[in-house]
């Protein structure tokens, strides 16, 4: 794949189960936050774009970025194991960066789970500071 080129593009909700087949492939935990309903909720609300990153056509990586009007947010970001390591999480990144400094904002941000280090080792790599942090949440149910 080292010649591949690897297209970034908006998705909208006619992608929405296979946005879901490049989680579950990534290994991302789909919650009910993802659920259909609540997913057309959150593209709907404004506040959300789905970025997709597409290689012959393919959907092969999945990132949404959010905002709060002060700060952008890079969530979910997931790319199928077999163009893991090769561009698409770079390219969904700089894609996400362009949207969310194309708002006006001038901070990007991402979570990223401690078990997860090839996430932060290519957040790092792509300038991105760690911030020592907890993340605290208050939950209506455990798949909130």
């Amino acid at each position: 794949m080292p010649d591949a080129v690897i297209e970034v593009r908006a998705l909208s909700l006619a992608d929405y189960d296979a946005m879901i087949a490049v989680w579950t492939a990534a290994g991302n935990h789909i919650s009910r936050r993802e659920a259909p309903d609540a997913f057309a909720a959150q593209m709907r609300s404004g506040l959300q774009t789905a970025l997709g990153a597409f290689v012959d056509g393919n959907l092969v990586g999945v990132a949404l970025v959010t905002h709060d009007g002060r700060k952008g947010w890079i969530n979910r970001l997931g790319v199928r194991p077999d163009y893991q390591r090769r561009g698409v999480g770079r390219a969904l990144i700089a894609e996400s960066e362009r949207v969310i400094t194309g708002m006006g904002l001038e901070i990007t941000a991402a979570l990223v789970e401690h078990d997860n280090p090839a996430s932060l080792a290519l957040f790092k790599s792509m300038g991105y500071h760690v911030h020592e942090t907890y993340y605290v949440s208050k939950r209506s149910s455990p798949d909130a």
